[in-house]
């Protein structure tokens, strides 16, 4: 019986990892459970035995992801503990799609675009591991802030989404135009962005939003 167990586990997680990969490389809608079968070697009885149906397969890989992602072993790093760790993170990005030819986006993203109306599993699965991935990013802006790093108007939620879509929007462009400059460009500037909230330590003067609006203002009035 162990044996077995050991055997169906073995099965089961290389039908995930097949599907995954799939999955990445083609999207969703276009990986067919026989596609999946014949790259991982299992048999269709197999197949429905440990998944129920194809929907149940997406849900076990996102589930999967969530758990690499929260518990640190995904291949991207999430753990940020400094602006050089969330230049790696944006850098990672880059590297991953070097790694594929620029051929794929984000495996997130990737299953992301392909669900519809009647995807509401995959949809929640999906939210619950960006709200991981934006409560990792939204924790170190929060100790920046708390410590005194950031500008007063510096909003953790919409910098941690900010951070998340410039990663979303460049992998697309990148794969796109199969050129890692786009990205790398993109995600210079998003980094950019996000340190114009950064306090230089010993600076007592903050400038926040409403300070530069008022800024504007009398410059105007003076031209």
């Amino acid at each position: 019986m162990r044996g077995e167990s050991a055997k169906g586990a073995a099965t089961r997680q290389r039908i995930m990892r097949a599907a995954a990969d799939l999955f990445h490389k083609h999207g969703v809608a276009a990986t067919s459970p026989d596609e999946i079968l014949d790259v991982s070697l299992a048999g269709k009885g197999q197949f429905y035995h440990y998944f129920g149906s194809k929907e149940g397969l997406v849900h076990q890989v996102l589930l999967g992801y969530i758990e690499e992602v929260d518990g640190g072993t995904a291949p991207i790093s999430y753990e940020i503990q400094s602006w050089d760790d969330l230049e790696r993170w944006f850098g990672s990005h880059v590297e991953l799609q070097r790694h594929f030819r620029m051929l794929r986006g984000c495996p997130f993203g990737t299953i992301g675009n392909g669900i519809s109306e009647k995807d509401e599993l995959i949809r929640q699965d999906l939210s619950h591991l960006f709200e991981i991935v934006k409560n990792k990013l939204r924790a170190f802006f929060i100790r920046e802030k708390a410590a005194g790093r950031l500008t007063a108007d510096a909003n953790e939620n919409q910098m941690a989404d900010f951070g998340i879509a410039a990663v979303q929007g460049a992998m697309l462009l990148g794969k796109i135009k199969r050129n890692p400059q786009p990205v790398e460009a993109a995600l210079a500037e998003a980094l950019k962005h996000l340190r114009r909230y950064a306090v230089m330590p010993g600076s007592a003067f903050r400038i926040t939003a409403e300070d530069k609006h008022r800024m504007r203002e009398d410059g105007r009035r003076r031209s």
